[in-house]
């Protein structure tokens, strides 16, 4: 292998039924920086059918070339169509980096793609820099659960690959002169060992924390299931959504749709109110980035108090019904 002969960030643009994944949007915002330190093209990779009105989008936030690949083969998500599909690719244009978000597509094509093109694949990074003297990829990642942070490289081989999480870094709005070219790949229906007969979607009425201004979130601290109740409706009077810590989730409490942390969702609210939540480094990598953070804890020497812009010492049944009261007040007032 030659690594001279690898140039270009790519950024895997995963859609779902048409609509493009946030993470995407983000990735082409951090790829948009690395490609500027390296002086190379950023390119936007979108597969799938009848997609290619997505690629004004992908420009929009950042790409300066838009690859589509249109193919009825690649209609559906399978993991034989899209590894051979962006490993053909790969092959052939030698990009020096590729990212692709860590969605639950994501963590199944990254590891099989990195396989098939014998590189290495540093997964759920949190930070992603650059060596501008030799083009290698610094990708940063919480080990040892979540106690130090790795920073890995991949100096021997290409393409060099990571994943990212949704909510990690941010988007940006950039109108740049983009390129959109249609390219063919050789995919036949026998490449792809499974069939998809039948998508059936759950009927669950779930918010999206990552996009929340305001979240209440709940720790082992809130006690119960039933306690639970006062943080839902100090997130209604606020006009915001609930959220919760490992812990609660693990006691049954909330679905695991609304977990915070390094093994839930990143988010970056305007108004983060951690109630009863120790603040280990776990939860606290997923929620450091808030604008503004309110901690509720009984104990003053809890890491999270630490962490928070305000913090209230007290019983969070004590302290969240009187917050319910007090903007109630100031609503009527308004």
């Amino acid at each position: 292998m030659n690594i001279a002969d690898y140039k270009g960030v790519w950024v895997f643009a995963e859609q779902r039924e048409g609509i493009l994944q946030k993470v995407s949007l983000e990735l082409l915002g951090e790829g948009r920086k690395i490609a500027d330190k390296l002086g190379v093209k950023l390119t936007a990779l979108l597969l799938g059918k009848n997609i290619k009105n997505l690629a004004s989008e992908l420009g929009e936030h950042g790409a300066d070339e838009v690859l589509v690949v249109e193919n009825e083969l690649l209609e559906h998500y399978t993991t034989d169509g899209y590894t051979k599909a962006i490993c053909e690719l790969a092959e052939e244009r030698k990009p020096g980096i590729l990212f692709i978000g860590a969605t639950f597509i994501g963590r199944d094509l990254g590891p099989r793609v990195a396989a098939r093109l014998s590189t290495g694949l540093t997964a759920d990074c949190t930070v992603l820099d650059v060596d501008t003297t030799n083009g290698d990829l610094l990708a940063t990642r919480p080990a040892f659960g979540g106690n130090l942070m790795a920073t890995i490289a991949c100096p021997d081989h290409r393409p060099q690959m990571a994943t990212v999480r949704p909510g990690v870094f941010e988007k940006i709005n950039e109108n740049r002169n983009y390129g959109v070219e249609e390219v063919n790949v050789s995919l036949e229906s026998n490449d792809i060992r499974t069939k998809i007969v039948e998508i059936i979607k759950e009927n669950k009425d779930i918010a999206d924390i990552s996009e929340a201004r305001i979240l209440v979130s709940g720790g082992r601290g809130v006690g119960n299931k039933e306690n639970f109740e006062l943080l839902k409706e100090l997130a209604a009077v606020l006009g915001g959504t609930v959220a919760a810590s490992r812990g609660a989730v693990d006691k049954g409490w909330i679905e695991r749709d609304y977990q915070v942390g390094q093994t839930g969702k990143t988010v970056r609210p305007t108004i983060y109110i951690a109630c009863g939540i120790s603040g280990a480094i776990q939860h606290v990598a997923g929620m450091q980035d808030s604008d503004l953070i309110i901690a509720i804890n009984k104990d003053a020497s809890a890491p999270i108090m630490k962490v928070a812009d305000y913090a209230i010492v007290g019983e969070v049944t004590k302290v969240i019904p009187e917050m319910i009261s007090q903007f109630k007040a100031l609503r009527e007032e308004a």
